[in-house]
């Protein structure tokens, strides 16, 4: 399979006044086209600053970050964000809505920055929307939507620009059990069309649903396996069996 994300020797150090914070030592990794992967570690472990420079949010200290066969790390500001909006479509733990916005409005947003027509940004939001199973909820505002609800609108708007990589932080987070395996169902389905996902988690439940499980402590990659026991999404029992 083809390379995605491509990353080598990549470290963060951030000046605290006096003091200068190793957030990521040394971090070496590829992920494939089309990986199902998650991103674990403890509090202070550099999932978060990997996530950032994963995401172009950041950029390192130094090392090398190839993303779809481009060299991101020493991209300026400006072209980094027009790298970020076409190829990664991010879902938070807190869902990062516009409370004015309805469900179909928050979806397209992206769209309108990318410059697309109305009836392509009414095709494509549609189209995300339904694919979440929310076409109904398309003109609720998200303070009339449930926590799930709300995840999913996210998930819409990470998948309508049909970005390389969707790479959701603490997706399931904010979420009662029951809900978080239905989203869990979602970046399943996602995984299935042919898309990247990476998840970052502390929650070894939600880990469990990916394909390979990544853990870093203290700014290093402390191991990097296939998950071979994968749950069913759509089966809360599955693990339970599995055992």
């Amino acid at each position: 399979m083809e390379t995605i994300i491509g990353i080598k020797d990549l470290k963060k150090t951030y000046i605290m006044g006096a003091e200068k914070v190793h957030a990521l030592q040394s971090v070496s990794l590829d992920i494939k086209r089309n990986e199902y992967v998650a991103l674990m570690g403890p509090s202070g472990s550099g999932k978060s600053t990997l996530m950032n420079l994963l995401g172009c949010l950041d950029t390192p200290t130094s090392g090398s970050y190839f993303l779809n066969g481009t060299n991101v790390s020493t991209m300026p500001d400006n072209d980094l964000a027009e790298v970020r909006n076409k190829e990664i479509g991010f879902v938070f733990q807190t869902f990062n809505l516009l409370p004015r916005l309805s469900a179909w409005d928050n979806v397209a947003l992206p769209l309108v920055y990318a410059g697309l027509s109305k009836s392509e940004r009414n095709e494509k939001a549609s189209k995300a929307l339904e694919a979440v199973g929310l076409a109904d909820r398309k003109d609720h505002k998200p303070n009339e939507l449930s926590g799930g609800q709300r995840q999913r609108v996210a998930i819409a708007r990470a998948l309508v620009n049909d970005p390389a990589i969707i790479l959701a932080d603490e997706p399931t987070g904010n979420l009662d059990t029951k809900t978080s395996i239905e989203i869990m169902g979602i970046f399943e389905d996602i995984h299935k069309a042919g898309n990247t996902v990476i998840i970052v988690t502390h929650e070894p439940d939600i880990a469990e649903h990916t394909r390979r499980i990544i853990r870093l402590r203290d700014g290093l990659v402390e191991s990097d396996v296939i998950n071979e026991n994968v749950i069913s999404a759509y089966d809360p029992a599955a693990k339970y069996r599995q055992k």
